[in-house]
């Protein structure tokens, strides 16, 4: 039997990175997906690969800071699909790369609005499918900087924390329901933010690479396999935990 078998999986931000490969290895390993994303055509393209390659998935255009928009989304993928067993909440952005004092309002709530509200918002509305199901998973991306800081990047920073203890603190609450909620703290993993981040740095991947332990930066899979567990009846014991996946740098 494969390890996500007959489970149904929403993955936000599911259309580049590890949002992609978490797709990719779900649908292998026997789950419908439900990729969701504001990048239509990548996403399309996505379940399109999924589908032809034997896979089951299906895309849908979703903005996870617009609660009406998550609301009506999720109860589209129950109808399609006729349940929900997982939500990865996958979807996130990285901010402007200013020191605590020079940000504005905006610079914040934009991190604060996708990171955060957009977290909470696919939490609020998996609740009530997951109960109907009977269990649930939901596996929250928060980051290294979950869990240290870097001197850089403060309103991802705080979101990522943010989202550290909104798992744990909703883990609490929907135990008694058998819905685990989970964080995945990955550390710098090449996906197309990263690259974006290091565009205009010469020796940026270098740089990167010497900061974990192992000597280089993961890859999207790596990532991907530890959402896949998570989601799997092998962690049925885990909840409130914290999946840190980086190289060893929060090892330092």
């Amino acid at each position: 039997m494969k390890r996500a078998e007959n489970k149904v999986v929403i993955v936000t931000g599911g259309a580049l990175g590890i949002g992609r490969e978490t797709c990719i290895l779900l649908a292998k390993e026997g789950a419908k997906v439900a990729v969701t994303d504001v990048l239509d055509e990548e996403g399309k393209k996505l379940a399109d690969e999924i589908n032809h390659s034997g896979g089951a998935a299906k895309f849908w255009h979703l903005d996870v800071a617009n609660e009406n928009e998550v609301e009506r989304i999720f109860a589209e993928v129950v109808k399609e699909f006729g349940k929900l067993d997982a939500t990865v909440n996958n979807a996130g952005i990285a901010g402007v790369d200013k020191p605590t004092h020079e940000l504005s309002e905006e610079d914040w709530d934009n991190v604060m609005n996708v990171n955060v509200k957009g977290v909470f918002f696919c939490t609020k509305h998996a609740i009530a499918h997951m109960r109907k199901t009977g269990c649930g998973s939901i596996v929250n991306l928060s980051s290294i900087y979950g869990l240290v800081g870097a001197g850089d990047l403060p309103p991802y920073h705080a979101s990522k924390g943010a989202v550290r203890l909104m798992s744990k603190n909703d883990a609490l609450f929907y135990a008694k329901d058998n819905i685990r909620v989970n964080s995945v703290h990955p550390g710098f993993i090449w996906t197309p933010l990263v690259e974006e981040l290091g565009k205009n740095s010469p020796g940026f991947r270098e740089k990167l690479d010497g900061l974990h332990p192992l000597g280089h930066i993961g890859e999207s899979i790596d990532i991907a396999y530890g959402i896949l567990y998570l989601i799997s009846d092998e962690s049925k014991f885990v909840t409130g935990s914290e999946l840190v996946i980086d190289g060893g740098y929060t090892c330092k």
